[in-house]
């Protein structure tokens, strides 16, 4: 049996794989968010983004920033900065042989984290729900990352 046919057998890697996909899948939605409000609410970045609604002085009032639009965005780079680190740790986690349900629980509060930080950030929620949302997700990354180093540390 090949590698890659073991690791596609292997049942923390496919949960892995499956809560990885969730969270990019949220994050790829956080983009059509930001653009359902720029277009809704006529709030753009860049002058080419403007050229349909008629010639550069008429339009440039459309060149501004928004409260909603900022919002979604800062959500959306909220999702990069703690997404992307538990996709690289999640995956060296992943390889490192946790038991199924240990690896279940964490990727499952980590998942459950960042989407109920998405609703705390659009919604928004008082504080401190998105800010204690963000640290279980965090506090789960680096669960992860000290199994990992803990298994596999070579010093």
């Amino acid at each position: 049996m090949s590698k890659i046919t073991q690791l596609m057998k292997n049942e923390v890697f496919l949960a892995y794989s499956t809560y990885t996909a969730i969270v990019l899948l949220k994050m790829m939605l956080m983009s059509l968010i930001t653009s359902f409000f720029r277009l809704t609410r006529k709030a753009f970045s860049n002058p080419e983004d403007i050229t349909t609604f008629g010639n550069y002085e008429t339009a440039k009032k459309y060149l501004r920033t928004d409260p909603e639009v900022e919002r979604a965005r800062r959500g959306h780079l909220n999702d990069l900065e703690n997404i992307v680190p538990f996709i690289g740790i999640g995956l060296l986690y992943a390889l490192s042989g946790p038991d199924l349900s240990t690896a279940l629980l964490h990727f499952r509060i980590f998942v459950g984290a960042r989407l109920f930080h998405t609703i705390a950030y659009l919604t928004p929620l008082p504080q401190p729900s998105r800010g204690l949302s963000w640290l279980l997700g965090f506090v789960v990354t680096i669960s992860m990352a000290y199994r990992v180093l803990t298994t596999g540390l070579y010093l």
